[in-house]
C-alpha cells in the first residue's frame, strides 16, 4: 500500500487539465507515442469536437521514483460548473488532487468551488501553474493569488506546461512525496465504494471501484450492500488506457469488476461493495443524491419510440448518474419523460448523446426549474411544482416559493457595472463584493434560479467579453409573484411553450416569444394567430399571414364583382380551414425563449 498514489486533476475549464493528464501518460510510459492523440482520455467524440471534459476518466500509471516502484491512479475530471458532481465523486476515491491554475488567466470562479470540495474531504492539495509557455503567461500575480487562496508556500506551486511536458517530472516527484498513501487494512472484512459505472453491450454493467479495505478475488461471492444481492466477480482488474484482468485486488487499490449484471438500476454509483461469506458492518459513506437544477421534458418525435426511448435513458443514466427522470404526458406532445438536469450545457449534451449514441431524435421542451406552492385550505402542505401545467388553481393558492442560488462572478473591474447591471436585470440582489487582486474583483449575488436557466450565461459572457466566470449553489426557497403564461397557437393551448414567469417580466417575455415564434413557424395555407395569455387575459399577440393563392388571375376585363365573388368565396374556404387546420410547431419553437435575444 505504500507505494500507491490515488489522486485527481481539478481546474476551472480550459486551464489544461486533460492535456497535462497526456503529458502525465506519456512520461510514465502508460500510452505509447504512437497511440498518442490530443485529450487521449476522453473517449467520447463530443469531448474531442468541443475541447471539454464531460466525464470523470480513471487510469492507473506506473512509475519508478528512486530505485521504487509506484502505482498512481489519475482520475481526470471536468471543469465546467454543470459537471461538478463528477468531480464530487472523482474526490471521494482520492487522497490528494492537483490544483490546476492558468498562468495566463488566474483563479476562476470554477477553482475555487472544486478546491473547496477537495477540503471537505481533506485531500492534499499540490499547486500547479499551467500553461507557462505562453507569452500571457503571468506567474509572479498569479502565484500571489494561488498563496492567498489556499495559503501555501511559493516553493509548493510547481509551474508546468502541458503543450510541451515543462515540470511533469516536478510534478510526479511531487505526488509521490507530498500525497499520503491510502490507509486501510488487507486483513478486514471486503469494503469497496462504486465511484463509477459503464455499460458494454456484450458484458453488461461494469463498476469502478476503490477498495477502502480487505481484499477482492477474481471469483469470489460479492454483495451490494444497496440492493442486498449477490453476484460472482466474473472478472476484475485495473483501469490502464484499457482494462487489464488481475487475479487479485487489494486496499487502496482502483480497479473495475464484471458480474453480468444488466439491470441498469442494480448498480448506485456510491454504493459498497462487500463479500457474502464475510460482509462489512457498515457501508463506505459515499456521496449525497444530485439535485437537479434544470428541468426540461424529453419527448420521442415519433410517440412509437416511447419505450425505445426509456430503455435509451437508462443506458445513459449509467453512465451519467446525475441524470433523473420520471415518465410524463403532454397534450401537444404525448408521452415522454421530465428530465432533471444540473445546468443547460447538461441538458445539451445529453440530447446530442441521445441522438449519437442511441439514434434517439427528441423533442426537447422549455426548460424550467422545480417550485413550492402553498394552498390557503392546507397551508402547511408543501406541493411540488415540475411543471407550468401542474400549478394548482391561482385563487385557491396561498403562495407560491421559487429557489434562490447564491452566483459568483469572478471578473475584471472594468466590466463590474455591466455584470451587475445584467444580475439587477435578472432580479439579482447584491450581497458581496471583494477585490481578489487590483484588477480582479469577486461579485456575489443571490438571485432566482429560473433567471439563470435561460440565457444568463451566454449574456454574461458577451458583456464581460468572455472574461467572467460564474459558479453557483442552491441557497433555500423564497416567495415570489409568479403567474403562468400561456400560448395560444390558433385559439389552441400548447402546454409545451406554457411557462411560470415573474409577474413584473411577463408583458415583454410574452411579447419577445410571440415575435421569435412568428419567425420560426412556418406559413400556412390560413391565418395562425400567436397569443400570450396569463388565465383568459391575452398579453400579446402576433399574426402569421396566409399563404395565397393568386385566384383572380383568370379573370381579365369585365366586371369587379367577378373578381369579388372569386375573393369571397377563397376566404370562406380559409375562415373553414382555419375551424379544422392543425399547427405543426417546428423543434426550434420550442427553445425559441432559449434564443430571444439573438
Amino acid at each position: 500500500m505504500k507505494h500507491i498514489r490515488n489522486f485527481c486533476i481539478i481546474a476551472h475549464i480550459d486551464h489544461g487539465k486533460s492535456t497535462l493528464a497526456d503529458r502525465l501518460l506519456q512520461t510514465t510510459g502508460t500510452i505509447s507515442d504512437r497511440e498518442m492523440q490530443n485529450q487521449a482520455l476522453d473517449d467520447m467524440d463530443l469531448e474531442r469536437e468541443r475541447g471539454i471534459t464531460i466525464k470523470s476518466h480513471a487510469v492507473q500509471m506506473s512509475y519508478t521514483f528512486e530505485g521504487e516502484d509506484y502505482i498512481l491512479n489519475l482520475i481526470d475530471t471536468p471543469g465546467h460548473v454543470d459537471f461538478s458532481y463528477e468531480v464530487s465523486r472523482s474526490i471521494a476515491a482520492c487522497e490528494g488532487a492537483l490544483l490546476i491554475v492558468d498562468a495566463s488567466q488566474g483563479i476562476e470562479a470554477q477553482t475555487i468551488s472544486n478546491l473547496y470540495l477537495a477540503l471537505e474531504h481533506d485531500l492534499k492539495i499540490i499547486p500547479i501553474l499551467n500553461k507557462m509557455d505562453l507569452p500571457g503567461a503571468m506567474p509572479e500575480e498569479v502565484s500571489d493569488q494561488i498563496v492567498e487562496l489556499i495559503g501555501c508556500e511559493f516553493e509548493e506551486i510547481i509551474e508546468a506546461s502541458g503543450k510541451t511536458g515543462l515540470g511533469v517530472d516536478a510534478i510526479l516527484e511531487a505526488v509521490i512525496n507530498r500525497i499520503p498513501s491510502p490507509v486501510g487494512d488487507d486483513d478486514a472484512p471486503l469494503q469497496a465504494m462504486i465511484f463509477d459505472s459503464v455499460f458494454n453491450p456484450f458484458r453488461g454493467i461494469i463498476a469502478y471501484f476503490r477498495i477502502k479495505n480487505g481484499m477482492l478475488r477474481k471469483g469470489q461471492r460479492i454483495r451490494f450492500l444497496n440492493t442486498n444481492k449477490d453476484y460472482n466477480a466474473d472478472e476484475i482488474g485495473i483501469l490502464k488506457m484499457g482494462l487489464k484482468p488481475k487475479k487479485e485486488l487489494r486496499t487502496g487499490d482502483v480497479g473495475y469488476i464484471i458480474s453480468g449484471i444488466k439491470q441498469a438500476n442494480e448498480v448506485k454509483v456510491g454504493d459498497t461493495i462487500t463479500a457474502s461469506e464475510n460482509p462489512c458492518e457498515v457501508a463506505i459513506k459515499g456521496f449525497e443524491d444530485v439535485k437537479p437544477m434544470v428541468f426540461a421534458g424529453i419527448y420521442p418525435v415519433d410517440s412509437e419510440d416511447y419505450e425505445e426511448l426509456r430503455y435509451s435513458m437508462e443506458k445513459l443514466q449509467l453512465n451519467d448518474s446525475s441524470l433523473v427522470f420520471e415518465p410524463e404526458s403532454s397534450a401537444a406532445l404525448g408521452f415522454g419523460f421530465r428530465c432533471g438536469f444540473l445546468g443547460m450545457l447538461h441538458m445539451e449534451i445529453i440530447q446530442e448523446r441521445l441522438e449519437r449514441e442511441f439514434n434517439m431524435v427528441v423533442i426537447t421542451t422549455v426548460p424550467n426549474v422545480s417550485y413550492k406552492s402553498y394552498m390557503k385550505k392546507t397551508p402547511d402542505q408543501i406541493n411540488i411544482v415540475n411543471n407550468p401545467s401542474e400549478l394548482p388553481d391561482p385563487s385557491g393558492m396561498e403562495r407560491i416559493e421559487e429557489p434562490y442560488i447564491r452566483a459568483q462572478v469572478i471578473t475584471k473591474t472594468e466590466y463590474v457595472g455591466a455584470i451587475m447591471t445584467l444580475c439587477i436585470e435578472k432580479r439579482g440582489e447584491l450581497q458581496n463584493q471583494v477585490y481578489l487582486t487590483q484588477d480582479r474583483v469577486e461579485i456575489t449575488f443571490e438571485m432566482p434560479l429560473a433567471e439563470i436557466v435561460f440565457d444568463f450565461y451566454d449574456r454574461l459572457k458577451s458583456v464581460s467579453r468572455g472574461y467572467a466566470s460564474f459558479d453557483y449553489h442552491p441557497t433555500d426557497y423564497k416567495t415570489s409573484d409568479l403567474i403562468k403564461m400561456d400560448l395560444l397557437l390558433n385559439g389552441e393551448q400548447v402546454d409545451a411553450l406554457s411557462a411560470l414567469v415573474h409577474r413584473s417580466n411577463a408583458f415583454d417575455l410574452g411579447k419577445r416569444i410571440c415575435l421569435k415564434l412568428k419567425e420560426l413557424i412556418p406559413r400556412q395555407q390560413f391565418e395562425i394567430p400567436i397569443q400570450a395569455a396569463i388565465g383568459a387575459k391575452v398579453i400579446a399577440r402576433e399574426t402569421i399571414k396566409a399563404l395565397r393563392k393568386d385566384v383572380t388571375a383568370k379573370c381579365y376585363g369585365g366586371d369587379i364583382s367577378r373578381k369579388r365573388k372569386l375573393l369571397e368565396k377563397q376566404k370562406a374556404g380559409k375562415k373553414r380551414m382555419r375551424q379544422i387546420g392543425r399547427v405543426e410547431v417546428p423543434q426550434e419553437a420550442f427553445l425559441a425563449v432559449l434564443k430571444l435575444n439573438d
